[in-house]
């Protein structure tokens, strides 16, 4: 019902060129948004602090707390698309503009976005779960 209200193809200028991997990632944390929105509330600095040493299970557990704790760091709670939906909300197109600007050590861009929406004492830890979960990625 909500899928008919919005813009499908709405541009939020970060760019519209949405590579494989990227349009995989995107799908990963959707998949991993909708698994995840009926568990409690994660707290970004705790959840760092207690990710697993091993590969599958660190990749896992920091997608999931990365979406789960997106609301903290953006102050509110991000739109999240499912997983089929052709279009893109401002937060997931955020998001894959930070994931982008990380990968590519374009540390300006990713500075400029964190500044954007993300309290000043949470970037540390939310580039630190994009980090892993990008690091972590299966490569396209």
């Amino acid at each position: 019902m909500g899928a008919a209200l919005r813009k499908p193809e709405a541009e939020y200028g970060f760019g519209t060129n949405v590579g494989a991997q990227e349009t995989a990632l995107l799908a990963h944390v959707r998949h991993v948004a909708r698994s995840s929105r009926c568990k409690r509330y994660v707290d970004l600095f705790g959840a760092c602090a207690v990710l697993s040493g091993n590969r599958e299970i660190a990749a896992q557990a920091a997608s999931e707390v990365l979406v789960r704790g997106l609301s903290q760091a953006l102050g509110q709670r991000p739109v999240i698309f499912r997983v089929n939906e052709t279009g893109m909300s401002f937060d997931e197109a955020w998001l894959l503009a930070l994931a982008r600007s990380l990968k590519s050590g374009d540390t300006a861009s990713a500075t400029f976005l964190l500044n954007s929406r993300v309290k000043k004492h949470l970037h540390r830890n939310l580039v630190f779960l994009l980090r892993a979960v990008l690091d972590n990625f299966p490569r396209v």
